[in-house]
């Protein structure tokens, strides 16, 4: 089977998508199956292209047996509306090319488009059309409720207009994914038939992040004691995540010496949270780069709670990536969600496996990191490991994805 992913981000990304879709790709291959990818110059979460990439050039490469295209695209510095649509518009236009010369060149039974962004759907519904190729769409974030729900776009007309357009191209593909149930109800709600509905969530590496691992090296290495409490919040540093909340319950914790707020991450939003800190005379609050993955085991042993936060609107629409490692490292967790959405149904399902706190609510986010910050945070949350090691295994889940696929292109049903 020859499968051809289109995609913003890739590998050497070190958080989200990008990561996700490496991963995915090189377990594949390994698998035997024959993997592509059309995607941007990695660029995410510092929204600047890599040094050893040019935002304005096509660049091939083979990595690890995957054949890669990289195709130019504007990253603006600060983002914006109209900046970020430019942004998606441009990588569409490339992609476009790069899937056409490959259609012609060495057409695969499969394409396999992420979204976001959906601005790649038209030409990916066209061309394989055209060429009488499967299609799956995999929606690791709803982009156009993400957009309404932060305030992007507005008008009753363009809101109508717009879920029209997505709706008739989700529709299109032969196969609808996403990383959780809820996800897929919003994509049957928006007009996707149940049966075109496939799971696939994110995973973890259970083998390499695990509860043994030892943290205190890093803590000493960053300058913090045994005796401090580490509050950490690792990965993207944007806008959609609403990070000012743990600015204002680091003012809650001034008094209590030991208790030390840790963003590790880059993002569009890192520059106005450092200057709310400073704005305010935080002296509990520290920003460490984005570290590399060999690190990531130690950095999540090394905390006492971690974080989950997103705005009431992303909150419906995203399922973190963040949370899987989180778990996998039997980490206890604040998670910033309302009971409704899949964060709140996973806490229900399985109660002690993270707090679930009402987005946005500051005295509610206190509160609980203060229950947290009670307990023995020194000992491994075994409700969360269990739960990752049962449903977050990488292997498996790629493994059921890869023979999911097959059926598609053998027009076969889905389970």
């Amino acid at each position: 089977m020859k499968l051809l992913l289109i995609s913003l981000n890739y590998s050497p990304e070190l958080t989200g998508i990008g990561k996700y879709n490496g991963e995915m790709a090189e377990r594949l291959q390994k698998n035997g199956v024959e993997v592509g990818a059309i995607v941007a110059p990695p660029y995410y979460p510092e929204w600047e292209v890599d040094q050893q990439y040019k935002s304005y050039m096509y660049k091939k490469e083979f990595v690890n047996g995957v054949s890669i295209i990289r195709c130019p695209l504007y990253v603006p510095g600060k983002l914006n509306t109209l900046k970020r649509l430019i942004h998606l518009s441009t990588f569409a236009v490339s992609s476009s090319i790069a899937l056409l010369i490959k259609f012609i060149k060495n057409k695969p039974d499969v394409i396999f488009l992420v979204q976001p962004t959906l601005f790649c759907a038209p030409s990916t519904l066209l061309l394989s059309k055209l060429f009488r190729v499967k299609t799956v769409m995999h929606i690791q974030d709803f982009e156009i409720d993400a957009m309404f729900g932060l305030g992007m776009v507005s008008g009753e007309r363009i809101t109508r207009t717009v879920r029209r357009i997505e709706s008739w191209l989700m529709k299109k593909f032969d196969v609808v994914s996403s990383i959780s149930y809820s996800m897929l109800e919003n994509a049957e709600y928006k007009g996707v038939n149940k049966s075109k509905l496939l799971f696939f969530p994110n995973w973890a590496d259970t083998n390499f992040v695990t509860p043994e691992t030892d943290g205190s090296a890093l803590r000493k290495e960053w300058g913090f004691t045994q005796t401090d409490k580490i509050v950490l919040y690792a990965g993207n540093i944007g806008q959609k995540q609403g990070l000012e909340i743990v600015i204002e319950a680091a003012k809650s914790f001034e008094d209590d010496k030991f208790v030390k707020f840790v963003f590790v991450g880059a993002g569009a939003y890192v520059d106005t949270l450092k200057e709310l800190a400073k704005a305010s005379n935080l002296d509990n609050v520290y920003f460490k780069p984005l570290q590399d993955w060999e690190n990531v085991p130690a950095m999540l042993s090394m905390a006492d709670v971690h974080l989950v936060v997103q705005r009431k609107g992303a909150a419906d629409a995203v399922l973190p990536s963040k949370l899987t490692n989180i778990l996998s490292a039997g980490g206890d967790a604040i998670v910033t969600a309302e009971v409704t959405t899949e964060l709140g149904k996973i806490e229900q399902a399985n109660p002690g496996i993270y707090t679930r706190v009402g987005p946005e609510n500051t005295k509610e986010f206190v509160a609980g990191l203060k229950t947290v910050l009670a307990t023995d945070t020194s000992k491994p949350n075994m409700i969360a490991r269990n739960y990752a090691v049962k449903n977050l295994d990488g292997n498996n889940i790629i493994e059921r994805f890869a023979s999911d696929i097959d059926k598609v292109v053998k027009g076969k049903d889905n389970d």
